[in-house]
């Protein structure tokens, strides 16, 4: 995991905000100028906020901790879900699903008996059912799939959430901030930075800029996972 280099961020769009009449105020310390009455952010100022937040996304992946990853903005949704996947992380795609932080309890039974049922079809379990009731079953997967597909190894309240446009996700981070789960989030020059933990200055509308932030996301929480593997493996011999 490398941070990139200022020409590479460039390459990528990283800078480009928005308009300057749709810029957050808070947002002001990471804003280097405007052009053309669009907002140009800070990229040494990114920069710096990605090695922080980096290492701290590392260091809570070496610890065990779960990261999950959360996006409904349909340009981010299969980035997201792919690096999620390569790094071994629950993701949720789709809508949110309103109390999954804040009745967490109610989330988890939902999520077993999802996956009860997905484990029945996959072994062939559910021929004791009749058609009938396989078929309604199957219509259950498939409806539940929408909001708790990728979330199936979510045992315990993650231990925060990575949010490639915060200003897409209001009701997850507002579901955080109440339970005290740490955000780390990419902030473009319309969002309050104030709103989550850790925040990243830098496009959250174009593909180029969204890969690279979430793919370096993705490679920090993978090495944190390796150094998890290798501390488990050394405790053992």
């Amino acid at each position: 995991m490398q941070i990139p280099s200022l020409v590479e961020m460039l390459e990528a769009g990283v800078h480009f905000g928005h308009k300057t009449s749709r810029w957050h105020p808070k947002m002001k310390p990471f804003i280097h100028t405007e052009r053309a009455g669009v907002h140009v952010l800070d990229l040494e100022k990114t920069q710096a906020q990605l090695e922080t937040i980096l290492a701290t996304a590392k260091q809570m992946a070496s610890e065990g901790k779960t990261i999950l990853f959360v996006t409904t903005k349909p340009q981010a949704k299969n980035i997201l879900r792919a690096a999620a996947i390569d790094c071994g992380s629950p993701f949720l795609v789709e809508r949110w699903m309103g109390g999954l932080l804040t009745n967490f309890g109610e989330f988890r039974r939902l999520l077993k008996k999802y996956t009860s049922m997905k484990t029945e079809k996959e072994t062939g379990e559910w021929e004791r059912y009749t058609k009938k009731e396989r078929v309604r079953i199957d219509k259950q997967i498939e409806k539940m799939s929408v909001t708790l597909a990728g979330l199936e190894t979510v045992e315990n309240m993650p231990a925060a959430l990575f949010i490639p446009s915060v200003q897409k996700e209001k009701t997850a981070i507002m579901e955080a901030n109440k339970m005290g789960v740490p955000v780390f989030g990419v902030c473009d020059s319309n969002a309050n930075p104030e709103k989550i933990t850790y925040p990243i200055p830098a496009n959250d509308d174009a593909v180029k800029s969204l890969t690279l932030i979430i793919n370096l996301f993705a490679a920090a929480v993978k090495e944190g996972k390796a150094e998890f593997e290798k501390k488990k493996l050394e405790a053992v011999k």
